[in-house]
């Protein structure tokens, strides 16, 4: 696993790989879908690079966020 917690806060910051995401539209598709799990703080998306960095209070189970961006209609190759 390649999540970094930060211990000052206790927030872990992991870093995934998102293929089909192409605009705005896309990023704000998987921003609300992995917004909605528990203990996700914040979310980044960037389309043109295909990664998402999200910050959880606790590392999240892969399963979990691979249904999530499956539901916003792309697909998590994994973390990096």
């Amino acid at each position: 696993m390649n999540a970094e917690t930060n211990t000052e806060t206790n927030a872990t910051t992991t870093v995934y790989k998102v293929t089909g995401m192409t605009c705005g539209h896309c990023e704000s598709a998987v921003r609300e879908e992995l917004s909605a799990l528990d203990g996700v703080a914040s979310v980044e998306a960037v389309a043109g690079t295909g990664l998402v960095t999200v910050v959880s209070a606790a590392p999240l189970d892969e399963a979990a966020v691979r249904a999530a961006v499956d539901e916003a209609g792309y697909e998590l190759v994994g973390q990096v």
